[in-house]
C-alpha cells in the first residue's frame, strides 16, 4: 500500500457505518470543527482535509506498517448500554476498514462515549 493518508470515502463510509449503528445519536464534533462553525467559514480547514467526518472520526494510517487506527467519539442514545453500543460501533467499523483495505489490514478502533441524550 503506498498511501500513507486516509482517503475521504474512507473516513466518510465509517462516519455512515458508526451513524447507523442502533444506539449512536451522533457523533461529537471537535473544536476545531465548532470554531469553523460558528466562524460561518470554511477558513481554516487545510487543503485537501481528507477527514471530513469532523471531530467524531479520526483515521489515521501507521507509519512503517499497513495498520489503520480509527478513533470515533460519539454520543450515545438513552436506553441504550454503552458497552453494547461501543462493540457494535467498533465492529461496523472494522467491517468497513476491512474490505476497503483489505482483509489481513490490522484495524485498532476506539470508541468514546462523550455523553448521552
Amino acid at each position: 500500500m503506498t498511501d500513507s493518508k486516509p482517503s475521504a470515502q474512507l473516513a466518510d463510509a465509517i462516519t455512515t457505518a458508526v451513524l447507523s449503528t442502533r444506539g449512536v445519536a451522533f457523533l461529537r464534533p471537535g473544536l476545531t470543527d465548532l470554531l469553523i462553525a460558528s466562524s460561518g467559514s470554511g477558513w481554516g480547514r487545510p487543503a485537501g482535509d481528507t477527514n471530513r467526518a469532523g471531530g467524531g472520526v479520526r483515521v489515521v494510517r501507521q507509519k512503517d506498517s499497513e495498520a489503520w487506527t480509527v478513533e470515533v467519539t460519539i454520543v450515545l442514545r438513552r436506553g441504550h448500554r454503552a458497552l453494547d453500543v461501543t462493540r457494535a460501533v467498533r465492529a461496523a467499523v472494522a467491517e468497513t476498514v476491512r474490505p476497503a483495505r483489505g482483509p489481513s489490514v490490522p484495524v485498532h478502533v476506539t470508541v468514546t462515549v462523550s455523553g448521552v441524550v
